[in-house]
């Protein structure tokens, strides 16, 4: 019996590991055909397509679908909605934040920068739609680089 307490807490430890690595998961889709162009957005990208080659932040899938959401907005030139959903992708880059940062502080400072330049686009006075696709093309391409 003490022998199979002793098991007990290794296994759920690395239960909840595993949990958690789902949760902020670990690869990120890319499609390797468009590397080194311009960002895809949603609907360009189709899951045949994708490859899951490892990023060192984890899985930002998730997150650039958000961002891609984002540019979709821009480009039918509703600024409004794409700051309200902007904001999403705020949200949820601070909360994962802690498990993000540790992995690769490069590549979560060169995507943070990104992301904050976007807010300011869409949060600005009177935000241009120019200025904001540029910054959502930008969010794009650095999730897209730092696989």
């Amino acid at each position: 019996m003490r022998h199979l307490h002793s098991l007990l807490r290794p296994v759920a430890a690395v239960s909840v590991i595993a949990l958690l690595a789902l949760a902020t998961g670990c690869s990120k889709p890319t499609d390797a055909s468009t590397a080194g162009t311009a960002p895809a957005t949603t609907g360009q990208r189709s899951s045949a397509t994708q490859a899951n080659a490892p990023s060192k932040l984890g899985d930002l899938s998730a997150l650039r679908t958000i961002a891609a959401d984002v540019a979709a907005i821009v480009d039918k030139g509703d600024l409004p909605a794409a700051k309200a959903r902007i904001k999403d992708l705020e949200l949820t880059w601070d909360s994962a934040e802690a498990g993000l940062k540790p992995r690769a502080a490069d590549d979560w400072h060169a995507l943070d920068k990104s992301i904050d330049h976007a807010l300011s686009a869409l949060r600005a006075d009177a935000p241009n739609q120019t200025d904001c696709k540029k910054a959502m093309a930008d969010v794009l391409t650095t999730f897209d680089v730092i696989v």
